[in-house]
C-alpha cells in the first residue's frame, strides 16, 4: 500500500521533480562538456540555452503574482524547457535564430552614445562638457565641428543603410 502512496506522491509532484533536472541539471553537465570540447556548435546551443533561461527565469520573477493563478505553468514550463533543451528539437537555436537576434541585431533598437562618463580616483568625474572642452583646447574648435558633421553624416548613413543590412544565419545552426 505505501508504494502506491509514494507513486501517487511522485505522479502529483512530477512538475516539481522533473523541472530541476531538465532546466537545470542537464544543462550544466551538457555546458561542462560543451566546454571540454573543441566544436563551438555545442556551445552555441548551450550558449543560447541559458540567454533564454535567463529571459524564462526573468519572465517568472516579474509575472509571479500572475503565473501563481495558472495550475498548468509548471507543466507548460517543463513542456517549453524540454523542447529548449533536448537537441533534437533544437529549440533554443530556433527561438534565438527567430527572434532575439532580429532584435537585438537590428541597430535601431540600440541607443548610440558617443561619449561613455569615466570615474577616475585622481580626477574629478568627466561629463561630456569638460570632454568637449578638452578636445577644443586640445584640437580647436575647427576639429571639433567636423568632428560632429562627421558624426551627424554617419548616423544618417546608418540610418539609410540599416534597413538593407542582412546577417549570416549559419552562425547559429
Amino acid at each position: 500500500m505505501s508504494s502506491g502512496n509514494f507513486l501517487q506522491v511522485v505522479v502529483k509532484n512530477f512538475d516539481v521533480l522533473a523541472l530541476p533536472l531538465v532546466t537545470l541539471v542537464y544543462p550544466l553537465y551538457a555546458s561542462i562538456k560543451a566546454i571540454e570540447t573543441k566544436s563551438p556548435t555545442d556551445d552555441q546551443q548551450w550558449l543560447t540555452y541559458w540567454v533564454l533561461y535567463s529571459m524564462l527565469t526573468i519572465f517568472e520573477l516579474t509575472f509571479a503574482k500572475v503565473l501563481e493563478l495558472l495550475p498548468i505553468w509548471p507543466y507548460a514550463k517543463l513542456i517549453v524547457s524540454c523542447w529548449l533543451v533536448l537537441p533534437h528539437f533544437n529549440g533554443a537555436a530556433y527561438v534565438y535564430r527567430n527572434f532575439i537576434r532580429p532584435f537585438y541585431m537590428n541597430p535601431q533598437t540600440h541607443v548610440q552614445m558617443w561619449y561613455v562618463p569615466r570615474n577616475n580616483i585622481f580626477k574629478k568625474q568627466d561629463d561630456v562638457l569638460t570632454a568637449a572642452e578638452r578636445y577644443i583646447e586640445e584640437h580647436g574648435p575647427e576639429a571639433f565641428e567636423r568632428l560632429i558633421s562627421k558624426a551627424d553624416r554617419e548616423g544618417r548613413s546608418a540610418k539609410r543603410t540599416s534597413n538593407f543590412m542582412a546577417f549570416d544565419d549559419d552562425y547559429i545552426y
